[in-house]
């Protein structure tokens, strides 16, 4: 393990603690050191001045000149014998050295003796003293057996001056004359030393009794003073923990709601996308934001906002499983994190049972507010490989939901604007628009339209197909948002006019004059300039404008009505036919109805299959209605998705003049396309589910 790490995970206290402990440690031992060194210092030098009182009276009585010869007389001895016994037993040894080394008196009787020559030199040649404490051994008094006490001298070199001594007359140097020309010596020349040796027990057990009191002393205020830091360190790191846990909490809380935010909720679904990818488990996201949110916020005020949130987070948090995580991502949006779901349908199903959360209405103080969500649904490994790619597509699904106003989605990747599997289809659909007409993968396929009196073809719809390499056929539904959304919709628009009007000048020229229909984008009516391309067609292949239909959405005649009309009537003026498609899932008024120049009525395919089995309750109603809103205008009426000749008997009873569907036939490529015959035939074995052909 690192020890960077281990050091990471202690705490400040225990840091604080071990540091502090070493660092005082070494603070009281440097403090008892310096402090025993400058005592055993100031011991030497006291040590030192005594050893210089003992030189003083033990010269006193001597002559300058017996330093020279080197020799005492007893008498001279017993002088200096007198003049030291007032310091007692302190003297372990006096010792008087000539200048040449030679001992002149030993307080032990000794006559002969060497000095250390090299501390002897130096306090000749500087004068000044030169003291040592030395371990002396002396040998027990009154035994027999060998034995010896060891203690400790301050041994002393005191250098001996001319101005220490007495002339032989008694009169001491120092009141004489500096020098003479006979070489007396002058009061301050060094004319021998004095070896005192000084018993520096008592100086030692001194100096080791202090320095017990000055280490207890340091400790004590060491540990005093480490105490009060340690105090004052362990209350600001609890203080400081605390705080951390606080801002911790609020950095994955929501402050307002106190559910997990945006940060917890990541991190929580990387390590269940983690363990779900290794285990081959499945997890499951759901998003959700409140409708409208910016409207209340803004009519009813921020605090009655903030308490709608609060209330949507109490709901959520009582409706779910204990393993599931709600959280808040900002504003008005939440997530659901589903960490162990067994298939896309049970995460679905949870989603609409979330949404049932929202069916009471929340109590705003003492206004009742019902309030609509759009959710969607996202899983791995269904939809997305990671938690980033799966908060991206519960978000797509989340938008489709509102888009459509259908409350729940699932993540559907031909809503995903943005997919990688979308970028690609988007980049194959430029090089098959690209591609010479000859060897184009974008085909037109015709669907026949039947006149329910004579069961008669009387036209076609023209419908695209994309012939994809990798892919297959690929219906409308498919390519066209995505062709919508891109921009490319016109070159595939230019495409399918082109490539219709010349298989009409084929019909034409073969005895098949029948009409052709062919479904225009809200992108290409905002225009004229799909007017001149189809007029420049109809020009170029001699074919009339009444063989061409084109046939718009509700939704787009309504989007932007100011720009829309203008091309209605240019079509109309050029004799071309328009037809609403998918009409009743628009906001078509009446009037609007009335006032638009177009000539047909298709119903949507959703009303139709609501006739089918015995039909949805009021469904021929609803079509009686449209048919005769219609026919009131003098409008056409077409039915399509018609897959069963149940459905067809119904649409001829209520008055519908064509219809199209599976029944009859499905689009199919104009080789397949027969001449005009008898009435068309039911197709043998048609289906009886409904069939999406054009989207």
């Amino acid at each position: 393990m690192p020890r960077s790490a281990a050091r990471r995970r202690w705490s400040l206290t225990r840091y604080f603690g071990v540091v502090s402990v070493v660092a005082m440690s070494a603070l009281g031992v440097a403090l008892v050191w310096v402090t025993s060194n400058v005592m055993q210092q100031q011991s030497v030098r006291d040590g030192t001045q005594s050893a210089a009182s003992v030189m003083a009276y033990a010269v006193a009585p001597l002559p300058a000149g017996a330093f020279t010869e080197g020799l005492l007389t007893p008498e001279q001895r017993d002088a200096v014998e007198g003049a030291t016994s007032g310091f007692g037993s302190r003297i372990v040894e006096l010792r008087l050295w000539s200048t040449t080394g030679v001992l002149m008196y030993s307080s032990t009787d000794a006559r002969v003796g060497f000095p250390d020559t090299e501390r002897l030199s130096r306090v000749m040649e500087s004068g000044s003293s030169d003291a040592r404490v030395l371990d002396d051994v002396s040998r027990l008094e009154g035994t027999s057996t060998v034995g010896a006490t060891i203690r400790e001298v301050l041994d002393v070199y005191v250098p001996v001056r001319a101005a220490d001594a007495l002339d032989v007359a008694g009169t001491p140097v120092a009141d004489l004359a500096p020098a003479d020309p006979d070489g007396e010596p002058s009061a301050g020349e060094v004319i021998g030393a004095a070896e005192v040796m000084l018993d520096h027990t008592p100086a030692v057990d001194a100096l080791a009794e202090a320095r017990r009191t000055v280490t207890l002393v340091v400790a004590g205020g060491l540990v005093a003073l480490w105490l009060l830091l340690f105090r004052t360190v362990h209350t600001t790191s609890k203080r400081l923990q605390s705080s951390a846990l606080e801002n911790a909490r609020l950095a994955l809380l929501d402050s307002l709601t106190g559910l997990p935010n945006r940060r917890l909720l990541a991190d929580r679904m990387r390590k269940d996308v983690d363990a779900a990818l290794a285990t081959g488990g499945r997890v499951g996201l759901v998003l959700l934001d409140i409708d409208r949110f910016k409207d209340i916020n803004d009519s009813l005020g921020h605090d009655h906002g903030d308490e709608l949130l609060e209330q949507v987070a109490e709901r959520l948090r009582g409706a779910l499983r204990d393993e599931d995580v709600v959280a808040r991502l900002g504003g008005d949006e939440f997530a659901v994190l589903l960490p162990d779901v067994r298939s896309v349908a049970n995460a679905e199903r949870l989603a609409r049972r979330v949404r049932q959360l929202f069916v009471p209405p929340f109590q705003l103080g003492e206004m009742s507010l019902h309030v609509e969500t759009s959710v969607g649904v996202a899983c791995i490994p269904d939809h997305a490989h990671d938690a980033s790619s799966l908060m991206r597509t519960a978000d797509v699904a989340m938008y489709t939901a509102k888009h459509h106003r259908t409350g729940v989605a699932v993540y559907d990747a031909d809503e995903d604007h943005s997919s990688p599997a979308r970028l690609v289809l988007l980049g194959d659909l430029h090089t098959a628009i690209e591609q010479a007409p000859e060897l184009s993968q974008l085909v037109m396929h015709y669907q026949p339209k039947i006149a329910l009196d004579t069961g008669r073809t009387v036209g076609y719809e023209a419908l695209m197909r994309w012939i994809h390499p990798e892919r297959g056929v690929l219906m409308p539904n498919v390519f066209i948002p995505l062709a919508e959304q891109s921009g490319v919709i016109h070159e595939l628009t230019r495409f399918a006019l082109r490539s219709t009007i010349t298989q009409l000048a084929r019909w034409r020229t073969a005895g098949l004059p029948l009409p052709v229909a062919v479904n225009l984008s809200a992108h290409d009516v905002t225009t004229t300039a799909v007017v001149d391309v189809l007029e420049s067609l109809l020009a170029e292949h001699d074919v009339p404008a009444e063989l061409v239909e084109v046939e718009i959405t509700e939704t787009a005649l309504v989007a932007d009505r100011s720009r829309i009309v203008p091309v209605l009537e240019r079509l109309d003026e050029l004799g071309v036919k328009v037809a609403i498609d998918d009409f009743g899932i628009g906001n078509t008024s009446i009037s609007q109805l009335r006032d638009l120049p177009v000539d047909e009525l298709k119903i949507d395919r959703l009303f139709v299959s609501d006739l089918r089995d015995g039909g949805r309750e009021g469904s021929e109603v609803v079509v009686q209605a449209m048919v005769d809103l219609a026919h009131s205008f003098g409008l056409r009426v077409v039915a399509e998705g018609v897959e069963d000749e149940a459905t067809a008997a119904v649409l001829r009873r209520l008055g519908v003049d064509r219809a199209q569907g599976f029944h009859w036939s499905a689009a199919v490529p104009a080789s397949e396309i027969a001449p005009p015959g008898p009435p068309a035939a039911p197709r043998t074995g048609a289906r009886t589910g409904r069939v999406t052909t054009n989207g």
